[in-house]
């Protein structure tokens, strides 16, 4: 058995040491917004928050995170109002969506290194693959949740849950 902590909660996974984290999540935890696209830590849409940095959930062994803390893109904010998924909505960033759990947390993860962004922060610091090709959206979104964060500093994942 393998214990850690998702979105607040302790939890055990009885998986092999070299399952991916990601299969942990999904189908032993039954967490599904997390998704599966390359299995290579290349296109991110795997990306969930472990000990507070972006990961890419693919690619990391579920021993790796023993005793770590993660969240999810369920466990962002209880009701979807974290800055970053406002942002989302209020610019209707995803197109087919697939991606996007993993560009928000990756986008969240970058909010919290950088507050203020520049695009060339954004392009280095969100890499994660967009297939239907939102790039720009993302970019707007960011931007303003970086304003929305700005004006109410109490935007931090671990508040708003």
């Amino acid at each position: 058995m393998i214990k850690f902590f998702v979105n607040g909660d302790t939890v055990q996974v009885n998986a092999a040491p070299g399952t991916p984290l990601l299969w942990a999540i999904r189908d032993h935890i039954g967490l599904t917004g997390t998704k599966f696209g390359c299995g290579m830590a290349q296109c991110g849409a795997c990306t969930v928050h472990v000990n507070g940095r972006a990961v890419r959930s693919c690619s990391l062994p579920v021993k790796a995170a023993a005793g770590a803390t993660i969240t999810t893109i369920e466990g962002l904010s209880i009701d979807g109002t974290h800055p970053v998924q406002l942002a989302w909505k209020q610019l209707d960033v995803p197109q087919c969506g697939y991606c996007q759990s993993g560009m928000i947390m990756a986008a969240v993860a970058l909010l919290q290194r950088t507050p203020a962004p520049t695009d060339d922060d954004i392009d280095d610091g969100v890499t994660n693959a967009c297939r239907c090709g939102t790039y720009h959206r993302v970019r707007q979104a960011i931007h303003q949740a970086a304003a929305l964060m700005s004006a109410s500093p109490s935007s931090s994942v671990e508040e708003k849950r």
